[in-house]
């Protein structure tokens, strides 16, 4: 019998294997490991474990979850991050909300109140902020011209994407791209 540990702000492959070296280290086994979430091969830690657990994932910038709509708003998160930010965007063009109601098995007006009640901003302008970090790590990287980074990430149009990264960022794509002093990109799991 297994157990899930659900845990906060693992938002990339080095997050895994951060959280796996915890779990070695603790000389916890696991089946799996995935962003946000453990599966343990004992079915339960006991209050020692959880509290040395807790204390690793801290100083690592993690944390563990216990209760239910934490755990959900971290699975939405990351979700999110792992489609925007860690799959293959040949034409990425996603109903969000399918998307999420049929990973998560809720229906998505609940999931959007959860999220914007808990994160407060809506899972839109989340779902926006997240994208537009994604367009400056493709700037910033400078592989791809602005109407192929549109493209890629699914927005109707350069000026769609110019007015989204503009209203996020207070600059345009092009002016984000030149100047090198503005190319500040935040971390994945700060983005709220």
């Amino acid at each position: 019998m297994s157990s899930i540990v659900n845990i906060k702000n693992m938002v990339c492959p080095r997050c895994i294997t951060a959280v796996e070296h915890i779990f070695d280290q603790l000389d916890l086994e696991v089946n799996s490991i995935q962003l946000g979430r453990v599966e343990l091969k004992s079915n339960s830690l006991n209050q020692d474990q959880i509290s040395v657990l807790d204390f690793q994932l801290e100083k690592q910038g993690f944390a563990r979850i216990d209760d239910g709509k934490s755990k959900l708003l971290e699975q939405i998160k990351t979700l999110i991050i792992d489609m925007i930010h860690h799959q293959d965007h040949s034409n990425f063009n996603v109903n969000w909300s399918t998307f999420l109601s049929e990973k998560l098995d809720y229906e998505y007006h609940y999931l959007s109140t959860l999220f914007s009640s808990v994160a407060g901003i809506t899972l839109e302008q989340f779902i926006i902020r997240q994208k537009v970090e994604k367009v400056k790590e493709y700037l910033i990287y400078n592989q791809l011209s602005i109407k192929e980074i549109a493209y890629k990430l699914g927005y109707s149009s350069v000026a769609h994407l110019s007015s989204q990264f503009k209203k996020t960022t207070g600059m345009t794509p092009t002016v984000f791209k030149t100047d090198r002093s503005s190319n500040l990109r935040k971390p994945l799991d700060s983005i709220l």
